[in-house]
């Protein structure tokens, strides 16, 4: 399951969007504006966006060129524009597919699934990863905070790495004695909390006033764009 922002105006297309992808096990957000679009990419990253070009507070080449000016998440352009030159001019822009208008649900289900695969490998690859002033180096074993070096420890360095290459989502407790401590049947669940503690002093946060680390109540923890 993917988390998707659609970003459309045509309260038709949207409602039959939402369905068809809501049927296929995706949780859709959506709304008609490309600035609301801009805050929820801030706020609460998905795992992709789908962007309509024809909105109406703002051109969505525009609209485009904000959203990949503060993040890398995948974006499908749905159009009606069908000229070759359109094409070209939104995958300058930083589309990562564009689909045009009528298309089925199984045509976009595989497009999504096709972007959302290049963005893993992406970030398999082990290159620098970016959040906000938080710059984490896997090759070379560095992190920085708005350029200042951070002294982690391994536990810390990988539990940051992991929370990192899913940005915006909420990871649970039991992802991360899977992933992070190699505990899949469960462990000391106290040591992630205790490692999570100490990670926050050093990037300079708390709980109770998060910039990085935000706990979701019964759910786990997801690292966040700071706004």
């Amino acid at each position: 399951m993917a988390q998707l922002l659609l970003v459309e105006d045509d309260a038709a297309i949207r409602g039959a969007l939402i369905r068809a992808l809501s049927e296929r096990g995706h949780a859709v957000t959506s709304t008609p504006a490309a600035m609301v679009a801009l805050r929820q990419v801030l706020d609460a990253p998905p795992d992709a966006v789908l962007l309509d070009l024809g909105l109406p507070d703002l051109n969505g080449y525009e609209a485009l060129r904000m959203i990949r000016s503060v993040s890398s998440v995948p974006v499908l352009v749905i159009t009606a524009r069908d000229d070759e030159s359109e094409v070209i001019r939104a995958l300058d822009a930083g589309a990562d597919d564009y689909l045009i208008k009528p298309f089925g649900a199984g045509e976009i289900e595989a497009r999504i699934r096709a972007v959302l695969r290049r963005a893993e490998t992406d970030r398999a690859r082990g290159g620098p990863i970016e959040v906000g002033g938080l710059r984490l180096d896997a090759d070379a074993h560095e992190v920085t905070l708005d350029g200042r070096a951070l002294d982690l420890s391994r536990r810390e360095f990988d539990l940051l790495h992991y929370l990192t290459l899913h940005v915006g989502q909420v990871v649970t407790r039991r992802d991360l004695l899977t992933h992070v401590w190699r505990m899949p049947y469960g462990g000391a669940g106290k040591t992630v909390d205790v490692h999570i503690s100490w990670l926050r002093r050093k990037l300079g946060e708390t709980a109770q006033r998060p910039r990085y680390l935000h706990t979701v109540r019964g759910v786990g923890i997801k690292l966040c764009v700071p706004t």
